[in-house]
């Protein structure tokens, strides 16, 4: 259960518009320095142009493995110079944390900050147009190397150079990349969904999903039984 890893980077800021239509986006996060203070709602002067799908306590402070840009560039070489940390919007970029190892509900202690794995990210079309290419959101999601959020158990301050420490693991099946396999799956088994949707820390919104999908797979197999 050791998870060890150190802030290389924390971005935040971020509005911007994406071509070609010219929507306001928050995905440009720019390289912060020094200390940020870390509240319930996230980054103090992190930007978020639409808060139905990104930011606010469920999805406080976002982050994505380092690693997963080298395997975007062979996949998307033609834009393989801009695939750099940061250009995903995320908020912290730190070596050695993916979605094989980042769990859902973890706690983790952060500088003065305490915060805990609420979901992973949904990629959208919007990963598209920041580089004008088709079907990264697709490959990301199919790859599940999405990255994840995180909600703030304790507000406080954090700056590159912090480790990571972790405090709780709530589950030990169901990484970032296990929510995904059974997620993605067209015909789930029941019991991983009801596995999934009872894990400790999971976003409320996602319980919800998944209960309902639950119920409506309950209700087709009794009237196919």
């Amino acid at each position: 259960m050791v998870v060890k890893s150190t802030i290389e980077t924390v971005f935040a800021g971020g509005l911007g518009l994406l071509a070609p239509e010219g929507q306001r986006s928050g995905i440009f996060k720019r390289r912060v320095t020094g200390r940020v203070r870390v509240e319930v709602d996230g980054i103090v002067g992190d930007e978020h142009a639409d808060m139905r799908v990104h930011g606010g306590p469920e999805k406080a402070v976002h982050q994505y493995a380092i690693e997963n840009y080298a395997r975007l560039a062979r996949a998307f070489p033609q834009c393989a110079q801009l695939l750099v940390p940061g250009s995903l919007g995320e908020n912290l970029s730190a070596p050695g944390l993916s979605e094989l190892n980042v769990h859902i509900g973890d706690v983790f202690r952060i500088g003065s900050t305490v915060l805990q794995v609420s979901q992973p990210r949904s990629p959208c079309w919007k990963i598209n147009h920041r580089f004008g290419v088709e079907r990264m959101s697709i490959h990301v999601a199919q790859e599940r190397i999405t990255g994840w959020y995180y909600r703030v158990l304790e507000p406080g301050v954090i700056q590159a150079g912090d480790e990571f420490s972790l405090l709780e693991r709530q589950n030990e099946r169901f990484s970032i990349d296990a929510f995904w396999q059974v997620q993605s799956l067209h015909r789930p088994c029941l019991q991983d969904l009801l596995a999934l949707s009872a894990v400790p820390g999971l976003a409320d919104d996602w319980k919800q999903r998944l209960s309902e999908r639950v119920k409506w797979l309950q209700k087709h197999l009794e009237a196919s039984g």
